[in-house]
């Protein structure tokens, strides 16, 4: 896949074939490759279990459907396919998902030198994806983290839950374990209320088959407003380059998706993010990675909930903002040069959304975000990765403007504005409660 000398990096590997493999043709896997296709002007082989109309009649990809990617075995076999069909290409990796991530990163000995795997080693990922370690990290480096119960299911579903204020929060200690589980009721996080509806969950998590760590932890009041997410690129040196800091105006409700980021602004970094790259390079951090945090109103801190070994689904935020990971990832891992440059685009405020505008108007309750908002609308600083001008297809514009439209029905069924309001009033009572 030769680059488009059209494209704005495409001098920097001028001569060379790149080819970008995406795992994950969900938003976040397209959005990685409209950066890879804005940058160097080429098109990613995106690989996905089934097609869906994120990726489906798309021109900046090629799809490749394998229903059984998620299998170890048959991922490394297509990804070995692929490197062997472009002899002398540069071939680089990237997934959307923490369960890909650890297939590369597990397998990455029968994928190089073929195919670049930009992520840490084994050791290191199981650290910061255990709740225990990733919770003595917060500690040895100074950063706020919830209270926090973690129950072994190979051990049973008995935990002891008399230091926990309900509700709280439960979700898997292993998103790669939990992903390959199915039963009634499964949700990505769900809030508990007493310690009984705990057991019910953990007993219908076991039958189900799940024998990983299951995650308890301290419900952080407020409304999605008060949430935060972080994309950091470390290069291949250790050092943080750059870290880009969203303010989360509205994350997805739907039990399948909920907590994934709809909508962010990008905006001025708080204090947190010097704690969290100093972090990251204590530890030895290569690639990418993006922490989840929430304000707590009680206290004023912004609190970790996870370190993601990835860049987060809603990673176009941070193309938008200026910082293309595309190119760090190239110059970082293909070129071995620097991965951010003199004259590079500086972060600039900017709006992400997948959700239609009308939403944000029915949603945003803050005089200052609302501000905001029409801030960079004005300055035209606001995107929504699938509504990509180099996409041509009809069909594709056509399943672009049904999402919108459908995203209108979710936000009423799930997450109606009543429950916004309730929210915003639970973390109210909770910082009286704190004085």
């Amino acid at each position: 896949m030769t680059a488009d000398a059209s494209a704005p990096y495409a001098h920097e590997i001028a001569g060379r074939t790149l080819v970008p493999v995406i795992l994950g043709g969900d938003i976040g896997g397209y959005s990685l490759a409209r950066a890879f296709h804005e940058a160097y002007g080429v098109r990613s082989i995106l690989m996905s279990t089934t097609l869906n109309g994120v990726v489906r009649d798309s021109d900046i990809v090629v799809n490749a459907v394998h229903p059984d990617m998620d299998e170890p075995d048959a991922c490394v076999a297509a990804l070995q396919s692929i490197a062997a069909s472009h002899p002398g290409a540069d071939v680089i990796a990237i997934a959307s998902a923490d369960w890909l991530v650890r297939i590369l990163v597990e397998r990455r000995a029968e994928l190089e030198p073929a195919i670049v795997v930009p992520y840490v080693g084994v050791e290191l990922l199981d650290l910061v994806t255990s709740k225990h370690g990733f919770e003595d990290l917060c500690r040895e480096y100074g950063l706020a983290h919830p209270h926090t119960v973690v129950a072994d299911l190979a051990a049973g579903v008995e935990v002891d839950t008399g230091d926990l204020r309900f509700p709280v929060i439960a979700k898997a200690g292993s998103t790669a374990a939990y992903h390959h589980v199915e039963f009634a009721g499964k949700e990505k996080v769900h809030t508990v209320d007493t310690p009984e509806a705990l057991t019910d969950l953990l007993t219908k998590v076991h039958a189900a088959g799940y024998r990983d760590t299951f995650i308890i932890q301290d419900l952080i009041p407020g409304d999605d407003s008060a949430l935060r997410i972080t994309n950091t690129y470390v290069d291949r040196a250790g050092r943080a380059r750059r870290t880009v800091f969203g303010h989360v105006l509205l994350q997805e409700h739907t039990p399948s998706t909920l907590g994934n980021s709809s909508v962010v602004l990008t905006t001025t970094a708080d204090a947190t993010v010097a704690g969290l790259e100093r972090m990251l390079e204590g530890i030895g951090w290569v690639g990418a990675g993006s922490f989840d945090m929430k304000l707590d109103p009680r206290t004023g801190e912004t609190v970790l909930f996870e370190l993601n070994p990835r860049l987060s689904r809603s990673n176009y935020y941070v193309t938008g903002s200026g910082f293309n990971p595309a190119v760090a990832y190239v110059r970082d891992w293909i070129l071995g040069t620097d991965a951010v440059q003199d004259g590079d685009p500086a972060t600039r405020e900017h709006l992400f959304t997948v959700v239609p505008r009308t939403l944000l108007r029915r949603y945003l309750l803050d005089d200052d975000v609302k501000a905001a908002v029409r801030r960079v609308t004005r300055a035209k600083a606001i995107s929504n990765p699938l509504w990509n001008r180099r996409e041509r297809q009809p069909r594709r514009w056509a399943y672009v403007a049904a999402h919108q439209l459908n995203q209108v029905k979710k936000y009423r069924t799930w997450y109606p504005r009543s429950t916004q309001r309730a929210e915003r009033a639970q973390a109210e009572a909770a910082v009286r409660a704190a004085r």
